[in-house]
């Protein structure tokens, strides 16, 4: 822009380019400095200064500390989120193996922790790629919003740089300009990325949740993988504990807390105030690092699953013929039966079969027996409803829907 004289640029910039090779100044030396000035970016252009010279007056010419510190906590936002990104494809992959691996296993599904009806074993690995499929579009969305910089100054009207000329530099480094910038880069980018990420922790904790409840003594369908010395409990030698999962829904918990206090962020005074600045030393490194250990954590415990299918099987079994009252129901309606009406017959079959654990031929036999409901329904039809490949025929599609044909 012809700010700097062409005498003074050809030595400047050498000057910089052999202190970069050299690993820059000394960060015992900014500290030192800080020590005196109370302002970290004062301190770094000073301890520059003592090594550049005279020409270090034209470093840092026209900016204010946001410039440098707001523009380059953007560049390594982006960053760790592409190391984040790396992860997530990383997670899809072992939930789409999981999924097709065990597509075929029947299930019992619960719901409110109780039996409900059949599913699939590996519906439930492939309702969460799905769901990380949306957290991998989510971030790479919030990492293009923080994809920003600004070198605007102190309340960001260009007052010594014009727009076109912010606009070349950043460009250079990768990143657009912020349209309207006060002293800072506005924080509801920087609030989308912690809210993502925030997400993205619910959803580990779904499947912690799960692989939590799956490994109960009462349920034991599946166990994290148990190393050889590896010990349990310090006190009972025979258990194996669902400590993986249970460490990932802690560090879910804790990288939420990240995101609200980034919203908190948001609303500064005027054109800025340094209340967000402590919030953000801690929780952007903290919630990047944490995100990455936890998603490593959560891939090794998934591809070294033990899916215990025999006990799958049991508890499918166990759960009793009940689980296919619905299919009964829905006959009844279709035979021309009031629905509250069938729903009552259905109930009152359903819950003596539990009390009573009933096998399959008792309930159907109760049921072809009901006065009412054998007004409408036949012994024959109402065995062809009970039949776990009625119950199952179409996981075939959702699996084709999502991962398409060759799933």
């Amino acid at each position: 822009m012809g700010r700097i004289p062409p005498a003074i640029w050809s030595e400047l910039q050498p000057r910089l380019q052999d202190l970069i090779k050299k690993g820059g100044v000394s960060p015992v030396r900014v500290d030192e400095l800080e020590l005196v000035t109370k302002h970290d970016v004062i301190a770094f252009t000073t301890a520059v200064a003592e090594v550049i010279g005279p020409t270090a007056r034209y470093v840092h010419f026209g900016l204010t500390s946001s410039d440098v510190v707001d523009t380059s906590l953007s560049i390594l936002i982006l960053e760790s989120g592409q190391i984040l990104m790396k992860d997530v494809e990383l997670l899809c992959g072992v939930l789409k193996k999981q999924a097709t691996r065990y597509k075929d296993l029947a299930c019992i599904g619960r719901s409110h922790g109780i039996a409900a009806e059949p599913t699939s074993f590996g519906l439930k690995f492939l309702s969460w790629y799905a769901e990380w499929e949306r957290n991998r579009l989510r971030l790479e969305k919030s990492l293009e919003r923080i994809q920003f910089g600004k070198l605007s100054g102190a309340v960001g009207v260009n007052s010594h740089w014009e727009p076109a000329f912010e606009e070349r530099v950043l460009n250079r480094m990768g990143l657009q300009r912020e349209p309207v910038a006060t002293q800072v880069i506005p924080r509801d980018r920087h609030a989308e990325v912690l809210n993502v990420m925030s997400i993205c922790a619910g959803s580990m904790e779904r499947i912690c949740i799960e692989l939590r409840h799956l490994q109960r003594s009462e349920v034991g369908e599946v166990e994290e993988g148990f190393a050889k010395g590896q010990k349990g409990s310090s006190a009972m030698p025979h258990k194996k504990n669902p400590i993986s999962a249970e460490n990932l829904t802690g560090c879910a918990r804790l990288i939420r807390s990240y995101a609200q206090a980034q919203l908190e962020n948001i609303a500064l005074w005027h054109e800025r105030d340094i209340s967000h600045s402590s919030v953000e030393r801690i929780t952007f490194p903290d919630a990047f690092i944490l995100m990455d250990y936890s998603l490593h954590r959560l891939i090794k415990v998934l591809d070294n699953l033990v899916v215990k299918e025999e006990q799958v099987r049991k508890n499918l079994t166990f759960a009793g013929p009940v689980i296919y009252s619905g299919h009964v129901l829905l006959a009844l309606v279709q035979a021309g039966a009031e629905r509250e009406s069938a729903y009552y017959w259905v109930q009152e079959c359903s819950h003596k079969a539990l009390d009573q654990q009933w096998d399959m031929q008792q309930y159907i036999h109760a049921l072809a027996h009901h006065p009412q409901i054998s007004e409408h329904l036949k012994e024959p039809e109402i065995q062809k409803l009970g039949s776990l490949p009625h119950q199952l025929r179409n996981v075939d599609a959702i699996f084709e829907r999502v991962l398409g044909k060759n799933s």
